[in-house]
């Protein structure tokens, strides 16, 4: 009867280990975004124990937020109100940002699939456009005190992802904005409208603004911009983005009204002939590294400066936007900025490995490198959503999550994502911890909703990262969201943190 009982415990014993080993867990606790962030940002130069191994993802709160429907129409206006300044001091103002995702423009349902799926769509577009920018290889400055707004996500329709809602002439008159650090114009619809597509607010009008003034051909501003040319006198612009989206119109300046501030004379594409995938915006906010750009602008008062913030697509807090020297947060890890002479729109930065749980991931550093010729390197991209990484680093960095997630349910590839698993009926469960490893020593470990995302509402979980069809390497917003990026171009440096949003 002793041994029995003897046997028994020992089997008792055993099985209670085994279920501390399982990582499904039934908690609904989950690792904060706030709380991550200050133990993720390290400037530490061991790969290990520098940060945890594994963090919790919670799968029911994911799935519940799939279902959270998008702003109302009689929500817009909230969104052009200023965040209150944390720091209290005048002159300083954060713009909302907001994802598409929680934008509706008439959409008559919300299917979290659906929109997956169509972003999908437009990631892949936007990916090739940008390789192939990339591939192909003095502004008017207007001083302003530091300004921004509130960042919304703009994931419903459109190429961009984020939009923000700034006031456009004398007086301003509200419109949603598609924010880009991968361009260098400006640009609104404009009256008379030869071809344009739906946008939420009326189109703008020139003749109802009483600073619009169009750009003549001889202009040192007409100059300044690629593909310009003449009709009349006035100076024509025309981008094409690569993905069937474009806008043709007259070069004009004109006041731009963000919060509370006040910014004349911005050099601004008014479009008359518009298409493609901005539906429900009116238009573009260039925040590129060319001088055109509206960061370029600004650049000889401001210090060529601006923080963001991208709220994440399913919560309901807002991220923000925020211009000018002062915007720069004291506290933040801050690496490099490396300029592309061959692609001067873009940031780019220095990437030297990859992390999954404690370990570094065996890929050569030269993967990541920035050539003399202008390939490779690694570009920072408010418009595209997935992280990209060449075939080879993509492989080694995914393989080495799916040895350490053995224990989860797999399922098949969805879309662009060919790691994918079924976490139907889970309230959590526990995964390695994906980190960056930046030149100079900094390392950000990512939440994990940054890594393992939902692309439907019942229970599928994909790793959020996708191969490059090229050399370059793309840091996606959806790897970017709830952490504070700053770039301070005078400098010639880019922060992560502190904040979060």
């Amino acid at each position: 009867m002793k041994n029995m009982s003897a046997s028994r415990a020992l089997l008792l014993l055993v099985v209670a280990m085994l279920l501390h080993l399982v990582t499904c867990t039934t908690t609904t606790t989950t690792t904060s975004t706030a709380t991550s962030l200050h133990n993720t940002i390290i400037k530490a130069k061991t790969k290990t124990s520098s940060y945890p191994d594994f963090q919790l993802l919670n799968v029911k709160q994911a799935i519940t937020e799939t279902k959270i429907r998008p702003l109302k129409s009689s929500q817009y206006q909230e969104l052009s109100m200023n965040i209150p300044n944390d720091s209290g001091s005048e002159g300083k103002q954060k713009l909302k940002l907001v994802h598409r995702d929680k934008v509706s423009f008439n959409k008559k349902f919300h299917n979290h699939s659906h929109d997956f799926h169509a972003r999908m769509q437009r990631d892949v577009k936007r990916v090739v456009s940008l390789i192939r920018r990339v591939s192909s290889g003095s502004a008017a400055s207007y001083g302003v005190e530091d300004f921004g707004s509130e960042v919304v996500s703009g994931m419903d329709q459109g190429s961009g992802e984020y939009f923000v809602r700034i006031g456009v002439g004398s007086p301003p008159r509200s419109q949603y904005m598609v924010i880009d650090s991968g361009s260098d114009i400006v640009w609104v619809q404009c009256k008379p409208c030869t071809q344009c597509y739906h946008q939420t607010d009326p189109l703008f009008d020139p003749a109802d603004s009483a600073s619009f003034m169009g750009v003549s051909c001889s202009s040192a501003v007409c100059d300044q911009v690629e593909n310009a040319g003449c009709n009349s006198g006035r100076c024509r612009y025309e981008v094409s983005y690569g993905d069937g989206s474009s806008t043709k119109g007259t070069l004009a300046l004109e006041t731009l009204t963000l919060g509370r501030t006040v910014v004349q004379n911005v050099a601004i594409g008014c479009g008359h002939m518009n298409q493609g995938m901005f539906v429900g915006a009116a238009g573009l906010l260039g925040l590129g590294g060319g001088s055109m750009s509206f960061v370029g602008q600004l650049s000889s008062e401001r210090g060529n400066a601006f923080s963001y913030c991208l709220v994440s697509r399913v919560t309901n807090s807002n991220g923000f936007l925020e211009f000018g020297s002062e915007a720069m947060p004291v506290g933040a890890a801050w690496i490099p900025l490396i300029r592309n002479p061959h692609s001067p729109s873009y940031y780019y930065i220095g990437l030297s490995g990859l992390g999954v749980g404690d370990m570094k991931v065996p890929i050569s550093e030269d993967i990541f490198q920035l050539t003399e010729l202008g390939n490779g390197g690694v570009v920072m991209d408010t418009g595209t959503a997935v992280t990209r990484f060449p075939t080879v680093a993509y492989e080694a960095f995914r393989d080495a999550f799916i040895d350490q997630t053995g224990n989860l349910p797999r399922a098949s590839g969805v879309s662009i994502f060919d790691t994918c698993y079924n976490l139907f009926g889970f309230l959590s469960v526990r995964v390695p911890t994906v980190s960056f490893y930046f030149s100079g020593g900094p390392i950000l470990t990512l939440p994990a909703n940054n890594f393992l995302i939902p692309v439907d509402d019942a229970g599928t979980f994909c790793f959020a990262f996708a191969p490059s069809p090229s050399g370059l390497s793309i840091l996606g917003n959806i790897q970017q969201e709830g952490i504070q990026i700053s770039v301070d171009g005078a400098n010639e440096f880019v922060g992560f943190g502190p904040n979060v949003c």
